[in-house]
């Protein structure tokens, strides 16, 4: 089983990478439509925003969750702001 460098999913079938090319290192939710993986802004609002809809938090308390989520990830360990 692999894991998601830019969120930490666990991919364990082809449907969790982008098109299905388990090549890739990152998830479907971590990619643009053309398969590029997402900027360190764009998935810390998808983080975020997801944060929000499925664990009821306000949006600074995900916001801040998510950062200090994403620091920790291969992907973020250089992009992130400390």
């Amino acid at each position: 089983m692999n894991i998601c460098i830019a969120c930490g999913m666990p991919m364990t079938q082809a449907t969790d990478y982008p098109g299905g090319d388990e090549s890739k290192d990152y998830c479907r939710f971590c990619a643009r439509p053309d398969g590029t993986m997402q900027s360190y802004d764009e998935r810390l609002e998808g983080m975020t925003g997801f944060l929000v809809r499925t664990q009821g938090l306000d949006g600074q308390a995900a916001r801040g969750i998510a950062a200090r989520t994403m620091a920790k990830l291969p992907a973020w360990k250089s992009a992130a702001p400390n």
